[in-house]
């Protein structure tokens, strides 16, 4: 599936990146993304799911990091040495792990934020997509954003994203510190923006079950490379995922992730 097909809005190929010219954390990675579907990234903290993003949407720079080998192909064009601002004109827009919001502006100014590289005649519908999607925005439009709640904030990141009108979203660990009602909601919204509004969506999480639930396909990184690939639904269902990732065992009793050997993971993945 790596290999990808002419339907893939995204391709990375055998990417390589380095931080402070000494540290690699991408070992030749590939992926493709198939437009106008979901794509799940997934992994334990560390295994390279935020670089994976950043070296798509050109921030490596900002934490010293560096695409050293490899491409990234957005419809077909290589982007990978582009820089973010140019980056997001083409399409393509992060919403940031933690949220990222600016908390001293309102609700409804952090949403004009994204809408920058927008005609100004676009914003007032933007605005009123945004408020259909999130309601509870549309209360709060005018409060300052740095005082709602964590679900709120995050609506507030996604909806700043859907005012840039990307075709491929990535969005990183938007179930982060959210309670599990929110986390389902959020995921709704997620599936509702992909259909309705045809964007293909690039989604790192750390919530297995709730990231394969609205995904097409999905990917595994373990250390820096895809060590599993296949449907999201197989993937749910695979002994292997469910013992590693969900916490199942084959016979159905929760096991802790820590009780696994690293090397029966990387003999059954890569063997």
């Amino acid at each position: 599936m790596a290999g990808g097909t002419v339907n893939d809005i995204l391709k990375v190929e055998n990417l390589e990146v380095v931080y402070n010219d000494v540290v690699l954390v991408l070992k030749g990675l590939s992926l493709a993304c198939p437009r106008g579907e979901i794509t799940a990234l997934l992994g334990a903290n560390g295994a390279g799911k935020s670089t994976t993003l950043k070296a798509i949407s050109g921030l490596l720079e900002c934490e010293d990091g560096e695409v050293t080998d490899g491409s990234v192909l957005y419809q077909g064009e290589p982007i990978q040495h582009l820089i973010p601002e140019k980056i997001v004109r083409k399409g393509i827009f992060q919403v940031m792990e933690g949220r990222r919001i600016f908390e001293d502006l309102t609700v409804e100014e952090n949403l004009r934020c994204g809408a920058f590289t927008r005609p100004r005649s676009e914003i007032a519908g933007g605005l009123e997509k945004v408020y259909d999607y999130f309601p509870r925005l549309r209360e709060r439009r005018k409060q300052l954003a740095g005082y709602m709640s964590g679900g709120e904030q995050q609506m507030c990141a996604i909806g700043r994203a859907i005012m840039a009108r990307p075709q491929l979203l990535l969005l990183d660990e938007p179930s982060l510190g959210l309670a599990p009602l929110l986390v389902e909601e959020i995921f709704e919204i997620i599936k509702k923006i992909n259909s309705a509004e045809g964007v293909t969506v690039l989604l790192v999480e750390q919530n297995a079950r709730a990231a394969l639930s609205v995904a097409g396909q999905a990917y595994i990184m373990e250390n820096g490379r895809v060590v599993m690939e296949g449907k999201a639904a197989d993937l749910l269902h695979n002994p292997d995922v469910q013992e590693f990732y969900l916490g199942m065992g084959h016979s159905g009793d929760r096991r802790s992730y820590r009780d696994v050997k690293h090397y029966r993971r990387r003999k059954r993945w890569l063997g």
